[in-house]
């Protein structure tokens, strides 16, 4: 057994930790006032350059925001998305090296709703961001998250997105905006929209709808669906062109690792790249995301950034309530020890390409009803997914006297989604003497008095991800009317597309004579 007093301990080395003493390893002048890495020591004044140099050199790599754009800023109240607004504030300043040339705005989504917090707890955060955005100087926006049952069918159809530009018509912008003197984009009126009064009866509703998830992973799933619908919605209604988003490294790192267990592995470059272009004429960006947890909460601290606590679904929730909150413990635990885990994950992401490159010109049919990506669910057969759907099949009891397997969640019965119209009734009877359809006449029932009800089979309408969290809700019939309505819409055009499909020509079909 090893002994206390063996020679051969001496020899082990131990790593040293920078110390606050330490010179700064930019100037090599000043003490080091903050530690990023293992000998990464940075001053005050030169950890805050670092900091904003980051930031405009991340929008200047990519040169997807043109001078003059109109940018959402979606500000959650949390320390990252502060630090969004602050970057975005420090470079409109008269006082910027460098200059940022867009027209921002704000805008938050209240989602405490679904907590069921009270109206006066739900004011007085609203009180406290309204304080840090009217110190901006920007027109800011409060959306209550219960306004997402009023979005038009739209928000889950991709809008057509802009014709792509050359290289060289960034410079020509900026030439533009330069000739137009426009030296103070902030000089723009500030408008305020505040909380509107929200009815008792919508949160209700938002509470049944989120609440109908059994499992907390489906809840903040769906929450963060309907969160992203809000955010497009408000963009295309306010004339915003993108959305900066806050995820940092850190959050986009968990989200990787949570976004390949729970089955996403097919939109990780839409779900954690810079730019997410699933919406078409809505561009979301994530600026944030070569920044750690610890570096924004760093700068926050030493250069007075304001946030406000916002409670969330998972707040005070154990590590294994959730994928979500058992994969951000296991990231940061591991960071702890090893502290190149994150950076390492982040890094993969990078690496990251969507297989469907023109998929903003693909018809409605090929994306998911509720993500809007590319579905994934048309593979061989010979896949990881007709894998899993043959495993799921064979692990199933056959019913007794019945032929067909049931798989819970993928072969579900489809949604009623209106009631039958009385039997007998023509669909132009009582219209004012209009012609009737003609099949009542053939022998055969009117087209709106079918003997069941219209259904809709969602498990086709989505990916494999978001068909395991339509699975984990006890009732679909609880999701917004522009969702059901967006389902109804495309499984007729696909059933009319059925029935005329023998009077169409393929696309080889052609007179040789």
């Amino acid at each position: 057994m090893c002994q206390v007093n063996e020679e051969y301990h001496d020899g082990l080395e131990q790593a040293q930790v920078p110390g606050v003493s330490k010179k700064c390893v930019k100037c090599k002048e000043a003490s080091a006032a903050v530690v990023i890495r293992a000998g990464d020591a940075y001053c005050r004044g030169c950890f805050k350059e670092y900091f904003i140099h980051k930031f405009r050199a991340m929008l200047g790599k990519n040169r997807i925001i043109f001078p003059g754009e109109k940018v959402l800023l979606a500000v959650s109240g949390g320390p990252s998305s502060c630090s969004m607004l602050s970057q975005v504030q420090e470079g409109l300043s008269q006082n910027a090296h460098k200059k940022l040339r867009f027209l921002p705005g704000i805008v938050f989504i209240d989602e405490s709703g679904v907590l069921g917090q009270s109206l006066e707890e739900r004011q007085k955060t609203v009180s406290e961001l309204q304080a840090v955005f009217r110190a901006t100087g920007f027109p800011f926006h409060m959306v209550p998250l219960e306004q997402v049952l009023e979005v038009p069918s739209s928000v889950v159809v991709t809008a057509p997105s802009p014709s792509d530009q050359p290289a060289s018509a960034y410079k020509a912008a900026v030439d533009r905006f330069i000739q137009r003197d426009s030296s103070c984009p902030t000089s723009q009126e500030q408008k305020e929209r505040s909380l509107p009064v929200v009815q008792e009866a919508h949160t209700r509703l938002l509470q049944q709808l989120v609440g109908s998830a059994k499992t907390l992973t489906a809840k903040q799933d769906l929450l963060n669906t309907l969160k992203q619908h809000l955010l497009v919605h408000t963009a295309r209604t306010e004339g915003y062109s993108k959305v900066m988003l806050g995820d940092n490294c850190t959050r986009l790192a968990v989200k990787l690792l949570t976004s390949i267990s729970v089955g996403r592995g097919a939109q990780l470059a839409q779900d954690t790249g810079f730019s997410d272009t699933r919406y078409g004429d809505i561009i979301l960006v994530r600026p944030m995301r070569e920044y750690s947890a610890k570096e924004i909460a760093f700068y926050n601290h030493m250069f007075s950034v304001a946030s406000v606590f916002v409670p969330s679904l998972d707040t005070k929730s154990t590590e294994k309530a959730s994928i979500q909150r058992l994969t951000e413990s296991f990231v940061t635990k591991l960071q702890t020890e090893f502290p190149s885990t994150v950076s390492t994950i982040y890094r993969t992401s990078e690496k990251l390409q969507t297989s469907c490159r023109s998929s903003s010109t693909a018809e409605p049919s090929d994306r998911c009803l509720l993500c809007v990506c590319a579905m994934d669910t048309a593979v061989e057969d010979a896949s990881a997914f007709q894998a899993t759907l043959t495993s799921v099949q064979l692990s199933q009891v056959k019913v007794p006297g019945s032929c067909s397997t049931k798989v819970p969640g993928l072969n579900q019965a489809p949604v009623e989604l209106q009631a039958p119209a009385p039997s007998g009734q023509c669909c132009s009877s009582g219209g004012g003497g209009g012609e009737d359809c003609g099949r009542a006449e053939r022998g055969g029932s009117c087209c709106s008095s079918t003997e069941k009800p219209e259904a809709i089979d969602l498990k086709s309408l989505l990916c494999y991800s978001c068909q395991l969290t339509i699975k984990d809700m006890s009732s679909v019939e609880c999701l917004p009317q522009y969702i059901l309505s967006e389902a109804k819409r495309r499984q007729r055009r696909s059933q009319m597309r059925e029935d005329i499909s023998e009077f169409l020509l393929c696309d080889g079909d052609g007179d040789d004579s």
